[in-house]
């Protein structure tokens, strides 16, 4: 049996104290350096952008969340029988602004968007649900909630509305609208993303308290109604024949139905249900909002039919042919234009129109 010098037997306990204080030393000095980093955002006037090293989880205390940032977060995609994922693709309207990640003007109001559209300064509203066989309540929170709800700070907000007012009040909205191109982002691509996913959300959650038989309608009928929520907001309370005909028009077995299987057979029923679905669908066509917005219009109204999944192109083709566009006779204004849309009747031409006309047609 070989004996060590008492000498080495030191020597190696010296060096594994060495190594051990150097590693906890680096430990240490690690974690003072990552909270150091955390939490610190660059200036607005350069980018207000979070650090890299922040998670939106990090940014909210699950105990000071609103009741309605608490619902919004309790969402699941399994809510629904569609994408989500999808419907939140189409949300981001390309064909205007589509994806901006500073705030900007709303051509028609002023307010502030940002992301495809999140508008920035909402109070909460109150939405009363009158429909007495509708258990499911409407969600109206303000901007700041959902804000939240996305997981973004509260502080940021408030900075991004500051510039956006001082930027309003130098430009002036039409200015403002100029510069959308070379605006610096204030939010990143990933927290544009939450927020149309906080705003899709909503949607869908005052998509089933606008109609009673949502949970019963097929993956492109749900989607549906959720982009008309999402489009139209609190406005859509307005499409009396549409609301009506979706809730008190629905087929009678669909809307008596109790157990699990009859609730099975109701959704059967609803859904193939084709005659009652271009009922719907007509509704929406003779909106003022499907004359103005023909495209987007097609697209939504497609999706309520039953045969959809079959063959959208055919769907929106069906639609489209029924579909005819607003008239628009923009040498009357801005006014006259969306009055003979809303109303179908074209405006008289003004007396001196009409007389120079008579005066070139006696001349020849």
């Amino acid at each position: 049996m070989r004996v060590v010098a008492p000498q080495i037997v030191l020597a190696l306990s010296a060096l594994l104290c060495a190594r051990a204080s150097g590693q906890a030393a680096g430990q240490a000095s690690g974690q003072a350096s990552s909270q150091d980093g955390q939490g610190v955002a660059a200036p607005l006037a350069d980018q207000t952008l979070l650090p890299p090293s922040t998670t939106p989880s990090q940014t909210i205390a699950p105990d000071s969340a609103s009741p309605a940032v608490q619902i919004l977060r309790g969402f699941k995609d399994s809510d629904v029988k569609f994408d989500l994922a999808s419907l939140m693709d189409t949300l981001r309207d390309k064909r205007h602004e589509g994806w901006v990640l500073a705030a900007y003007p709303d051509p028609k109001t002023s307010r502030p968007l940002i992301g495809a559209g999140f508008t920035l300064d909402l109070p909460e509203r109150q939405h009363s649900q009158n429909d007495l066989l509708n258990p499911h309540l409407f969600l109206e929170p303000s901007s700041a909630d959902l804000w939240q709800a996305a997981g973004l700070d509260s502080d940021r907000l408030q900075a991004i509305l500051d510039q956006y007012a001082d930027r309003l009040a130098k430009w002036k909205k039409r200015r403002f609208r100029q510069h959308i191109p070379a605006l610096a982002p204030q939010i990143t691509d990933e927290e544009a993303t939450l927020l149309l996913r906080i705003s899709a959300v909503q949607a869908i959650y005052n998509a089933r308290a606008y109609c009673r038989n949502f949970d019963r309608m097929t993956g492109p009928q749900q989607m549906a109604v959720s982009q008309l929520v999402y489009q139209i907001g609190v406005n859509l309370v307005r499409f009396d024949d549409f609301l009506s005909l979706v809730n008190e028009g629905a087929p009678a077995s669909a809307q008596a139905a109790t157990s699990a299987q009859d609730l099975d057979a109701a959704s059967d029923t609803l859904a193939s249900d084709r005659d009652y679905w271009r009922s719907v669908q007509h509704t929406l066509m003779q909106t003022q909002w499907a004359r103005l917005y023909r495209t987007r219009a097609i697209a939504v109204i497609a999706m309520l039919d039953p045969a959809y999944d079959e063959s959208p192109a055919t769907a929106e083709h069906l639609v489209g042919a029924s579909l005819r566009p607003a008239v628009l006779h923009r040498h009357h204004g801005h006014s006259a234009t969306l009055k003979a849309a809303s109303t179908g009747k074209s405006r008289p031409h003004p007396r001196g129109h009409r007389k120079k006309a008579r005066s070139h047609n006696e001349a020849s």
